[in-house]
């Protein structure tokens, strides 16, 4: 297969994300003066901007690469979920799996900007783990997604209550049943409850604190035996730990490789998880080699740090970049 042709087969792809979702609210405004009554800034305020955060970004990214995203969570009744679904159903989410449930809080998380730069968030949120009762809801919201048709699910947790061990247990049993794939962005809480899953992205500070020591990511003999360590456990098809400007990291059964990170100008790493773990699963799905897998997906997270923010990564962009490092599918 050509690159061409693989990045055509990604519109022929229907990914579901499964995770925790939030908005990412900014307040912009200038500063010209302290207040007399602290000494804190005054934000002359000018502007707000709402957008999709958490595991909405993952769907983003997706969407960029041109493949069908439905989205699965839970929400609260609230004002802040009616802005969440409308930023959804206009950016073409599928919002079929979003379970709305009265006694939740959405997630919003408020940067507050003064002259272009970050003086303050305000979290608004909920961590508790979602009620059994919402739990049963998204789990036949999934399995009805599933019976339609799914090529993965991406398990995107960002801690805020949602992934719960339960559900991540039932989810990869249904995907396992109808051999859909199954890929993870795993943090630390329920980190070794995604057993048995096809791709397992950690990064290396999750893959120290996942299995409780300190990994040098110097020492190839220790960083592989803490790969062979977590997997003893989870038993992922194939581990894939992103390691910044070490590069990246994939194993497969007996077969492994490292990937260079590429030489850039990096201005903002926010988001570029979201990016690697959406290009992981598109490139899986579309029957990708493991060493195919980790090289376009290492070169797609290096392209969006050199952007502020979080953004969605540019699909032709990549597409150009792979071609020119003779990326072999």
């Amino acid at each position: 297969m050509s690159l061409d042709s693989l990045f055509s087969s990604f519109k022929e792809k229907h990914i579901v994300v499964l995770g925790d979702v939030m908005i990412d609210a900014y307040l912009k405004g200038k500063v010209n003066r302290v207040s007399p009554e602290a000494p804190v800034p005054i934000v002359n305020f000018t502007g707000r901007e709402e957008r999709l955060g958490g595991a909405a970004n993952v769907a983003l990214n997706l969407l960029s690469l041109g493949s069908k995203v439905t989205m699965a969570s839970v929400v609260g009744d609230d004002s802040e979920a009616s802005t969440l679904l409308s930023l959804m159903k206009g950016s073409g989410i599928q919002t079929t799996g979003i379970i709305q449930e009265s006694d939740r809080q959405t997630t919003v998380k408020t940067r507050v900007l003064g002259n272009h730069q970050q003086l303050l968030r305000v979290d608004k949120e909920q961590t508790n783990d979602i009620s059994q009762e919402a739990e049963e809801r998204l789990i036949d919201a999934i399995q009805e997604i599933i019976d339609q048709g799914c090529d993965a699910i991406i398990f995107e947790d960002y801690n805020k209550g949602v992934l719960t061990s339960s559900l991540i247990e039932q989810v990869i049993e249904l995907a396992r049943k109808q051999d859909v794939f199954t890929t993870v962005d795993p943090k630390l809480k329920n980190f070794l409850a995604f057993k048995n899953v096809s791709l397992f992205k950690p990064n290396l500070k999750e893959l120290s604190e996942g299995i409780g020591r300190n990994v040098d990511v110097n020492d190839r003999s220790d960083f592989e035996n803490a790969v062979k360590e977590l997997n003893s456990i989870i038993h992922a098809e194939r581990v894939f730990v992103t390691m910044s400007e070490h590069g990246v990291f994939i194993a497969e059964e007996e077969n492994k490789h490292y990937i260079p990170a590429h030489r850039r100008t990096i201005t903002d790493v926010s988001g570029a998880g979201d990016t690697v773990i959406s290009v992981a699963t598109l490139c899986l799905v579309s029957g990708m080699s493991s060493k195919t897998i980790a090289e376009i997906a290492n070169l797609a997270g290096g392209i969006v740090c050199e952007s502020p923010g979080v953004v969605a990564i540019d699909s032709a962009r990549l597409l150009e970049e792979a071609k020119k490092l003779n990326i072999q599918c």
